[in-house]
């Protein structure tokens, strides 16, 4: 995602493509749906079964009962697998890609940004990837960035000793409902010691109406490894509802180095409801940006399982939320292991009578001995139909820890806009220099052009406020 100029409203990313799709699946879920995309994708079987499983635990497991109403997603409503592509996947080169789906990444920026500053870069439009290229100096050292489909077909032993193992498929429905019907996503494997020095984007984007988009990301980095990954999300505006259920699974090995930036812009018809999970080992860093703007519901938790010695996490994440739209969205810091350290910084805005909510959970387990820990939640609530809600949970099992947590809730001082309108500058303008340097912690952390395109969305979403 590129700094061009502001589109207001939803322009620039809310437009609809007209597409003739290769394979489109029938409305609703069943076993052959299931069994269709695996045969589709010329998958082995015990790839197959794994779909099937998870088919089974997807019709036995409840929704959710704490959060946002999702009552009115209705499974039977949804296209499970959506191919624009011809046979042969995902093209390697730009001027490969069909000429329609170009058009909307171009639009996006997409290419732009990989020739500025990308390592490499990888498109998804519905259900599969169709662009991807990962710069040749990277390839010399192995690194390994695929689709998820190739990185089955090309590195199947690797994908079948993690493929489920940080987030099985009866975690939760969604988890479930992911791994049945699974397509595309991002397999990025970086061996021993190599340092990935500029980032590998991901850009996914849904565009059937009534689709359901289940991306599955697989990201290992082996010993003293580091990787940046980022990844952008984007729907048209339909009046019927859309679903985005991915399943993200992270392990960085012992001194490692993982961060892992989402930066999303759904359109408010969108359900996103997304399972993000990483495993940390000895002395390794895994640090999760994550900015959400959009959809009509957001449900998102990562989580950093801290299970070795001297391990690190860290999850900085903004939610906006406007009419109609409920961003609940926190963090999961589960500390198995002596010397780990966590920290959880979550902002928050809400317009309009839009709704966010922290909700995180801290466990030390028994024996991590000197771990320690520290949250910070951060709400502003723009006017009197909003709400902004935390819901903290910390389980202590082990005497020497050291967990802090700090929540605020508040207003913008009318002081501070007046100040900033006495001199000159105009009340949306004072109302975006405020917000703006409220999530400052966030942006701080980001790529320059990512950290300009984030300022612009909220920017976007002020300018609806105020006029």
């Amino acid at each position: 995602m590129t700094g061009r100029g502001v589109d207001v409203g939803y322009g620039r990313y809310g437009f609809r493509d007209v597409i003739r799709y290769r394979h489109l699946s029938a409305m609703g879920l069943s076993e052959k749906v299931v069994r269709g995309i695996s045969e589709l994708k010329n998958e082995p079987e015990w790839m197959t079964d794994i779909r099937l499983k998870a088919f089974s635990v997807f019709r036995k497991k409840a929704m959710p009962r704490f959060g946002p109403d999702l009552s009115a997603i209705d499974f039977g409503r949804i296209r499970y697998y959506a191919s624009p592509i011809e046979e042969g996947g995902a093209a390697d080169a730009w001027d490969k890609v069909p000429e329609k789906i170009k058009k909307t990444f171009d639009r996006i920026g997409i290419p732009e940004a990989e020739r500025k500053f990308l390592g490499g870069a990888t498109a998804q439009y519905d259900s599969e990837v169709v662009y991807h290229n990962l710069k040749k100096e990277w390839e010399s050292q192995g690194v390994v960035f695929l689709d998820m489909d190739s990185g089955l077909r090309e590195y199947p032993e690797i994908v079948k000793r993690h493929f489920g193992s940080i987030v099985p498929a009866g975690d939760n429905k969604f988890a479930a409902l992911n791994t049945a019907v699974w397509s595309g996503g991002s397999f990025v494997y970086v061996p021993k010691g190599v340092k990935v020095r500029i980032p590998l984007q991901a850009y996914f984007r849904i565009n059937t109406k009534n689709a359901g988009q289940f991306e599955r990301t697989m990201i290992i980095a082996e010993e003293g490894a580091s990787v940046h990954y980022v990844e952008g999300c984007s729907a048209p505006i339909y009046s019927a509802a859309s679903l985005h259920a991915a399943v993200v699974e992270v392990t960085a090995h012992r001194e490692s180095y993982i961060r892992y930036t989402t930066i999303q812009n759904w359109s408010d018809n969108v359900y996103n409801l997304v399972t993000k999970r990483a495993a940390a080992y000895e002395n390794s860093v895994v640090e999760w940006l994550d900015g959400n703007i959009g959809s009509k519901v957001t449900m998102k938790y990562p989580c950093i399982m801290l299970k070795g010695e001297g391990a690190r996490g860290e999850v900085i994440s903004v939610a906006f939320a406007g009419k109609g739209q409920t961003q609940d969205a926190g963090a999961k810091m589960i500390h198995s292991a002596p010397g780990t350290t966590s920290r959880i910084v979550s902002k928050s805005i809400s317009q309009d009578g839009g709704r966010t909510s922290y909700r995180g959970l801290v466990r030390v387990e028994k024996g991590a001995k000197g771990a320690k820990s520290f949250v910070q939640c951060d709400a502003y609530i723009l006017d009197r139909k909003s709400r902004s809600d935390t819901y903290p949970l910390m389980k202590i099992d082990e005497k020497t820890a050291t967990v802090g947590h700090e929540a605020k809730v508040g207003r913008i001082s009318q002081e501070k806009l007046h100040y900033l309108m006495s001199r000159g500058i105009p009340e949306k303008d004072a109302l975006a220099m405020v917000v703006l340097g409220f999530i400052d912690s966030f942006t701080k952390e980001l790529p320059m052009e990512y950290a300009v395109e984030l300022n612009r969305l909220v920017e976007m979403q002020l300018v609806k406020a105020v006029g």
